[in-house]
């Protein structure tokens, strides 16, 4: 299950979606959208490379993912929300570290 939802996260990176571009000082915002006109996911780029918080959601604007980059890498702990399951992903060098699950008792609002 993780691996399913870490492939469908870099698919939706690599897809040829046309994203809406915001200049904020060194970094360039992308928000990418659904067809229904949801926002898909939303993050940074510096110097052509992904950097800081990228946040995905689902077509219904749940969010799915939450996560790090550094220079195009991921990094530190990510949140992937799947049905009643949390899972946390920790990055060390863009290779997993960790996982743990959560089921959905212990679930934090992704709101």
């Amino acid at each position: 299950m993780i691996i399913g939802t870490l492939l469908v996260t870099g698919m939706i990176a690599a897809q040829d979606i046309q994203p809406k571009l915001e200049a904020y000082g060194q970094l360039v915002k992308a928000t990418y959208h659904y067809d229904n006109g949801q926002i898909q996911q939303e993050g940074f780029f510096k110097d052509g490379k992904l950097e800081g918080q990228w946040v995905a959601y689902d077509a219904a604007g749940n969010k799915k993912s939450v996560g790090e980059y550094n220079k195009g890498i991921k990094s530190g702990k990510w949140l992937f929300w799947s049905n009643a399951v949390l899972t946390e992903v920790t990055y060390n060098d863009n290779a997993i570290a960790s996982v743990k699950n959560w089921k959905e008792e212990a679930l934090v609002n992704r709101n």
